[in-house]
């Protein structure tokens, strides 16, 4: 508990230094360059092209003709730019958060290290090739548990219980491996993982419900969608920071551990240990030279 306390608030701290919150803009920065480039060559074929498809559809024109007829000037010309909006904003969202995901925590699992564990030994137990494996091993078990664990959903308190554990248990094993790929082996991960696996899932679970923040913003702009273009942004930025918190979090908390158990000595995979072969009894060996003599 004391290094699950004391890893939470550096990770906090962590957070105001000048390095993370520069990288928490790099996805607005981003997402603004791609938007832009996106809509100087394809915002008004893609507007033309729905607007086209709404005024194709014979429904719609009666119900634009309804919505006329009682003073509403509201038509194709004015729904296409917005689901245009709505359709490629998702999509330029999940390219940032890519982004972040796979620049943001190697660097701060860096600044960490370079701060507090520069003499850590890296033993570079887990390459980039292993870390996509394993993230992609662990998503697919977890979107598994989730098609699995629906039906449970319509039991009032487990709706509140089954998602975030199962997101906490895929955000701790992703970032748990994340943080320790660079310094610790494969034996000492297995064994990090086993000894803490309760504070590592506590962990994942208090970052999946910190990253509802951000879904909370993302469906006030979808709501709201005068401030379309200022909440969405903000949602990034926030999701930005919850990821970079929870990157540190782990990170502190993974290498702080690591330090402890390498402090208790050496550690053995059960794998590597060679058994060696029992030694054949004397008698068997004795038994046939005497045999032999009598001959």
């Amino acid at each position: 508990m004391r290094l699950l306390i004391d890893s939470f608030w550096r990770a906090a701290a962590y957070c105001l230094h000048k390095r993370v919150i520069l990288w928490s803009l790099v996805p607005l920065l981003f997402m603004a360059l791609l938007s832009t480039g996106l809509g100087y060559f394809y915002w008004a074929p893609a507007v033309q092209w729905v607007q086209g498809l709404l005024d194709g559809a014979s429904w719609l024109q009666t119900v634009w003709g309804w919505l006329q007829a009682r003073g509403v000037g509201f038509g194709s010309a004015a729904v296409a730019p917005v689901l245009v909006v709505l359709v490629a904003m998702p999509i330029i969202v999940v390219l940032s958060l890519l982004l972040v995901a796979l620049c943001m925590t190697p660097a701060l699992v860096s600044l960490v290290a370079e701060r507090r564990f520069d003499r850590l030994e890296r033993k570079k137990g887990g390459s980039l090739l292993a870390s996509l494996a394993w993230s992609l091993g662990s998503t697919l078990i977890a979107l598994i548990a989730l098609i699995v664990s629906v039906p449970l959903w319509f039991v009032p308190p487990l709706v509140l219980l089954i998602p975030p554990i199962i997101w906490g248990w895929l955000t701790y094993r992703v970032m748990a491996f994340d943080a320790l790929a660079e310094h610790a082996s494969k034996a000492e991960r297995r064994t990090l993982f086993l000894r803490h696996r309760y504070s590592l899932m506590a962990m994942g679970v208090v970052c999946g419900y910190l990253g509802a923040a951000p879904a909370l913003v993302w469906a006030s702009g979808m709501v709201f969608l005068a401030a379309f273009w200022v909440l969405i942004p903000v949602a990034i930025w926030i999701y930005a920071l919850v990821f970079a918190f929870s990157s540190l979090w782990f990170a502190h908390f993974c290498l702080a551990a690591l330090e402890q158990l390498r402090a208790g000595g050496p550690v053995v995979d059960a794998s590597d240990v060679i058994v060696p072969l029992a030694p054949q009894p004397a008698a068997e060996v004795v038994a046939p030279s005497l045999s032999s003599s009598t001959k």
